[in-house]
């Protein structure tokens, strides 16, 4: 037997060996990913085309909800957007929404039960479980479905629906296409993205939620192509509806340290009411669940509720963007800016929890704001020394409501920046969207965006770091104590050795060596001890394939890869200077013990300050 023990600073280069064939060899390299390839060309490609695709269909959709919501509320016939708070119906008002809940229920149970709710947590799942596969008829059933939920009076926005419809397109193109899963994910997050800029023209907002919600990850290959799709989205909507913000407001001083630590508390209390918000809708749905009627129905009965408050509150119905622009701008009084929040929760929980096809992020914005309006009012009156200023007391409560449910904290920063363009808004912003984050993680396990996933077993990714084992190269972790075999040497003589027990013959794989000492072929304890090898055999014999080897400079990730590949446990190390000669061995075992320090600087607390360097 041979140790080989040496060890040294290596460069890439093929683990080649006199005796055998090179290009079997190199097929069996670790495959070192490039941050980008042509390939990323080509999914970019095909993410502009759907850019223009989805900002298409946004305008369609847009023009349908229009349409029917004319028909429904005002018995005309057009596509303007119009709002149905000026019906003149009367009661008749509250049938229109149980009609258009019963035409979503009936969509549902013959044609997709996967159209009900507002459409990211089901992407969500198709990403996690599926492989990105939408199935094709979501791609015109989701969008229609909406139209008639909103058109009808559903208090949901817009955008839900088209940020469904954009994945679901992105996913069909990837499956059509020949793409691998990864590439059919980012063509989901694209079509994602081009449909959430594609309404409110905020581009930067709809990559985060992409990256935050879809993606989990954030990666060059994935997220040129995102935001590539979302300028894109964002330049139709210029197109159709021009460059002015979403939500206009007037210009807002810039806030002192008082008010700034003021919008900071606010947010904490908003996260606070979305972290109950998130609960009250799963209460809902819960309740729809024990119903001893069909799901079908549920929307209809939802849309009951949605009639009756649309009733004594018109302005809950539709997709209430004008109201957020009242909201944010100081139109609406204190009573007027309570009975909205209450109102509109109401409603929309109702219809979100009985399973109709609608959205979220407009209905959040319009109850966070609303409430934010409301709590600015009474801090000018009651504490003045507070330096609040109501438009942008909405507006921060309005991002943070939604940075509370859903834990979409860059997005929901960046979008209510980017929709009201209100520059003095940004910081407290970032403030208050930060303290809703953190009260919702500490209060509550799962987001409105995972709990219905979560419920049916999904694992949803809940942080996104760096890969560790991508940071911790081979050399560092790989055992330098190998002990090889001779290529020459019996099999019964090896048996022999490995029955006396000796710690050396422990190992459950051992490189080979040829007669000039160079690196020939891997064997397993198995292989040795296999009864129908004849003990006259020589070790070599038993070498059915190239040896599969991995370089010291390589990283831990890397060589995790090649193990899966190519099926094995262990992988020789060489030296990029001399390759045929192995100088350790990497098993799964040293890439599990590699966590150690990972969990090290993650859980055990300690002080340095002053003292001796730990070893």
């Amino acid at each position: 037997m041979q140790k080989n023990v040496s060890g040294h600073r290596s460069r890439a280069a093929l683990p080649l060996s006199p005796s055998l064939d090179t290009t079997l060899v190199a097929a069996h390299l670790p495959r070192v990913f490039r941050p980008l390839d042509r390939r990323v060309l080509r999914i970019t490609a095909m993410a502009l085309l759907l850019g223009v695709v989805v900002g298409l269909v946004a305008k369609i959709l847009t023009a349908l909800i229009g349409l029917i919501t004319n028909l429904a509320f005002h018995g005309r016939w057009s596509f303007g957007f119009a709002s149905p708070a000026g019906n003149h119906l009367g009661l008749w008002v509250i049938l229109v929404p149980v009609v258009g809940g019963l035409v979503v229920g009936m969509m549902a149970r013959w044609g997709s039960r996967a159209i009900r709710g507002h459409g990211i947590p089901e992407a969500m799942e198709q990403v996690l479980l599926n492989e990105s596969r939408i199935p094709p008829m979501i791609t015109w059933l989701k969008p229609l479905s909406s139209a008639i939920a909103i058109g009808t009076g559903g208090p949901f926005g817009a955008e839900g629906p088209i940020i469904a419809t954009g994945g679901a397109l992105g996913s069909l193109i990837g499956q059509v296409a020949h793409v691998t899963a990864d590439e059919r994910k980012t063509l989901l997050a694209a079509g994602a993205a081009a449909g959430m800029a594609a309404v409110f023209a905020a581009p930067v907002s709809a990559v985060l939620l992409a990256i935050e919600l879809l993606l989990f990850e954030r990666r060059a290959r994935s997220l040129i192509p995102v935001a590539l799709a979302a300028v894109v989205g964002a330049g139709m909507h210029f197109v159709f509806e021009g460059s002015a913000p979403m939500f206009p407001m007037p210009s807002v001083a810039a806030p002192d340290m008082v008010a700034l630590a003021s919008y900071i508390l606010l947010g904490a209390l908003v996260g606070v009411v979305g972290v109950g918000v998130t609960r009250l809708t799963y209460a809902i749905e819960d309740t729809f669940e024990k119903l001893p009627i069909h799901w079908m129905w549920w929307p209809a009965l939802g849309g009951l509720v949605v009639g009756m408050v649309g009733y004594i509150m018109p302005t809950t119905l539709g997709v209430g963007y004008t109201n957020i622009t009242a909201v944010v701008s100081g139109q609406i009084g204190l009573v007027g800016l309570i009975g909205l929040c209450l109102l509109k929760l109401l409603s929309w929980s109702v219809a979100l929890g009985s399973g109709t096809s609608g959205g979220t992020l407009a209905p959040l914005f319009t109850i966070g704001g609303a409430l934010g309006g409301a709590l600015g009012i009474a801090a000018v009156s009651l504490a003045p020394w507070l330096h609040v200023d109501p438009r942008l007391a909405a507006l921060v409560s309005m991002a943070a409501i939604f940075s509370g449910a859903s834990r979409a904290f860059l997005t929901s920063v960046v979008f209510a920046f980017e929709t009201t363009q209100q520059p003095h808004g940004l910081l407290p912003l970032l403030g208050a969207c930060a303290s809703a984050y953190l009260v919702s993680g500490l209060m509550m396990r799962n987001t409105i965006m995972t709990e219905k996933i979560v419920r049916r077993g999904v694992r949803v990714p809940s942080e996104y770091s760096a890969d560790y084992l991508d940071q911790v190269l081979v050399r560092d972790a790989c055992s330098r104590e190998v002990v090889s075999l001779q290529a020459n040497r019996r099999i019964s003589d090896v048996r022999d050795w490995m029955a006396a027990d000796v710690t050396d013959a422990k190992h459950q794989g051992f490189p080979v060596l040829d007669e000039n000492g160079r690196l020939a072929g891997v064997v397993t304890r198995r292989d040795l001890l296999n009864g129908k090898v004849s003990g006259d055999a020589s070790v070599g014999s038993l070498i059915t394939r190239p040896p599969l080897v991995v370089e010291e400079s390589h990283s831990l990730r890397e060589a995790a890869d090649h193990m899966v590949e190519s099926g094995v446990g262990r992988l020789v190390v060489v030296s990029g200077e001399d390759s045929g000669r192995p100088v350790g061995i990497v098993t799964r075992g040293d890439l599990l013990a590699a966590h150690a320090q990972r969990l090290r600087e993650a859980r055990h607390s300690s002080r340095h300050f002053g003292g001796k360097k730990p070893d």
